[in-house]
């Protein structure tokens, strides 16, 4: 049993703390927070030493259901102008925005006690100091197979067919 795993069944000391990184190459540096009321330092998969901001977060599992659908939503509170003058420079410069959610332990800040999720940032809403973002990973459902489409340039003997 991991220390996670005897976290979620008996609580114990430690405290789980889930954190955001939100990354855009339109962005000088990303945007770090996490839960709670204390700003954290914790080191990442890649030994990369990051501080979170410490911020209201909340996420929103989707709907069990059987349309394939894994839009998760994460709503944070207490979100400055900032956050919409980057919404603003990403969407003037077309550019994906990605989401990675980990989530820490308390008395081990050295790695995420779970391997990150790596998601796109399918849409959001801003609500004066709230921002909720719809997140999601590949959606293998709705990809097109085969992906090249038969056109004439891509194949020119459909003209005989």
């Amino acid at each position: 049993m991991t220390i996670l795993e005897r976290v979620y069944a008996s609580g114990g000391p430690e405290v789980i703390i889930p954190t955001i990184e939100l990354t855009c190459s339109a962005w000088a540096e990303p945007i770090l927070i996490c839960a709670g009321f204390e700003d954290q330092v914790c080191v990442t998969e890649d030994a990369r030493t990051l501080t979170f901001i410490a911020a209201g977060i909340d996420v929103a599992l989707p709907k069990k259901g059987n349309s394939g659908n894994q839009t998760l939503t994460f709503a944070i509170d207490n979100v400055s102008g900032e956050a919409q003058a980057k919404i603003d420079a990403a969407l003037e410069a077309e550019e994906r925005v990605t989401l990675i959610y980990r989530t820490y332990l308390s008395s081990d800040l050295s790695g995420p006690a779970e391997p990150p999720y790596y998601m796109t940032v399918l849409g959001g809403t801003i609500t004066g100091t709230q921002v909720q973002i719809d997140a999601g990973y590949f959606d293998a459902i709705n990809t097109g197979w085969p992906r090249d489409l038969y056109t004439l340039q891509f194949a020119p003997g459909l003209r005989y067919l």
